[in-house]
């Protein structure tokens, strides 16, 4: 090995660690969630969006009582079964099962850090 090339084999060896730094990152956080639960409401909003990372977002209103200003629960979609299933309820009131995942390091896997599982159709 010449001196030219230790560098570059330090370099190397630097960005290929913080590659698996980040990579080990990203799996943890996506793959094991901080809590888990259901809200019910009325679906109001439901896209596909994003310039580059196109990710399903959504909301629902959240009503405790008659009356009561609704509160609004946003929300992400990864599974595009589920996404389908959200499209067609449209304006209907719907139960969901949620993950919370804190610390997702970029929007590419949604811009909300609760991810719907699954649907009920009310």
């Amino acid at each position: 090995m010449t001196r030219r090339s230790r560098p570059a084999l330090i370099i190397a060896i630097l960005l290929v660690a913080a590659l698996l730094i980040c990579w080990a990152w990203v799996a943890t956080t996506l793959n094991f969630s901080y809590s888990e639960g259901e809200r019910a409401g009325f679906l109001q909003q439901f896209s596909k969006r994003g310039w580059v990372c196109k990710t399903w977002e959504g909301e629902i209103l959240l009503t405790s009582m008659p009356g009561a200003i609704p509160e609004k629960f946003r929300f992400s979609v990864r599974d595009d079964a589920v996404a389908s299933q959200l499209s067609a309820a449209m304006g209907k009131r719907v139960t969901l099962t949620y993950d919370q995942h804190k610390g997702v390091p970029t929007n590419c896997f949604g811009e909300t850090e609760y991810y719907i599982q699954k649907v009920i159709v009310q």
